[in-house]
């Protein structure tokens, strides 16, 4: 199997879903297509953590760069060996995962948070608070609940929607992430590919195929 395509694959992978990610958290901000709730710091406070658009967004295309590059990367040049350099280059990305492992894991972390807190809205007092906070996160089983939020309408949806949408992202990610610590790990072993006389559209195959079975 070729871990380089295997790689690259995971990062073109990642780039996309940095990019949800990112727009996820912005959508977050103006709730209801509106402006006025960010301008008056009405949002909730995790929205402001930059889950998405810090820990799965840009943090994240580091790795996702990292692992496209591994193609044609020779870290270390070994005097000419190839295979020598491509298993260097593999066993760095690791390294590269491991920042994405970290990333995706704040993205999570974040979006739970904001799913169990509920949104920062206006009452039925006519007061700005975490309304539905005291229900520890059973408002989400309970949609009776959420008319208890007067403003911004339909927050609780537009929050729930998007938080859920980011703690998918960040756990694809968080998968795809580990699944290079393997694979570079074997690629350091095996080199940039256990067999040169391999077809190579074949392993780009089999990784596809492991990768949405892993995340199946």
């Amino acid at each position: 199997m070729c871990y380089g395509k295997c790689a690259r694959c995971i990062g073109q992978s990642l780039v996309w879903f940095s990019v949800l990610c990112i727009v996820a958290n912005i959508l977050l901000y103006f709730p209801n297509g509106e402006t006025k709730y960010a301008s008056e710091n009405n949002l909730s406070r995790f929205v402001l953590f930059f889950g998405g658009i810090a820990g799965g967004g840009l943090l994240m295309f580091l790795p996702a760069f990292v692992f496209i590059g591994l193609e044609e990367d020779d870290c270390c040049g070994c005097c000419g060996q190839d295979n020598c350099g491509k298993r260097c280059a593999m066993l760095s990305s690791i390294l590269a995962a491991l920042i994405g492992i970290i990333g995706s894991g704040y993205c999570v972390t974040v979006a739970s948070l904001g799913l169990a807190e509920g949104p920062w809205c206006l009452d039925s007092l006519g007061q700005w608070n975490y309304t539905l906070a005291s229900t520890e996160g059973q408002y989400l089983l309970d949609s009776t609940t959420w008319s208890q939020c007067k403003e911004p309408k339909h927050i609780v949806q537009w929050n729930v929607t998007l938080f859920f949408i980011l703690l998918a992202l960040g756990g694809i990610e968080f998968i795809l992430c580990l699944i290079q610590v393997i694979n570079g790990l074997l690629g350091g072993i095996c080199g940039y590919c256990c067999s040169r006389q391999q077809n190579h559209k074949l392993p780009l195959f089999h990784c596809n195929l492991y990768i949405v079975l892993v995340l199946l």
